[in-house]
């Protein structure tokens, strides 16, 4: 089965970084290309960025290019992480991840997200 787990979330003040921990279980590859996501009160999810499986190629979005790094974890490849730097306040939004690189593969497998919430 299938399952995503992000955490690492919480509440920090605008300027401040947090780093997320996203583990996949259950994907038919041992190393994959991953991705995060978003998605803000009333908004649409959104792709944040995402990581190849050979870990050459990087994507972001535009609102978080030289702020965001996405990386893998170097003794289980299905676990990734997003560091997050110089985090503003509309960068509040629950956070997931999932495998694929530029979409999700597992449309009907989202985690619970983890809460980030950026505010003086």
């Amino acid at each position: 089965q299938v399952h995503f787990v992000e955490s690492g979330g919480g509440l920090v003040q605008p300027g401040g970084s947090l780093r997320l921990l996203c583990i996949a279980a259950g994907l038919s590859r041992s190393r994959s290309d991953m991705s995060w996501y978003r998605q803000a009160p009333g908004q649409e999810r959104e792709l944040v960025g995402g990581i190849s499986a050979d870990d050459y190629g990087r994507n972001y979005d535009e609102s978080v290019v030289g702020r965001f790094t996405i990386s893998r974890d170097n003794v289980m490849p299905n676990m990734i992480y997003l560091q997050m730097n110089s985090l503003k306040p509309e960068d509040t939004a629950v956070y997931y991840c999932n495998e694929g690189y530029y979409r999700p593969l597992w449309n009907d497998h989202w985690g619970q997200g983890t809460q980030v919430t950026v505010s003086s």
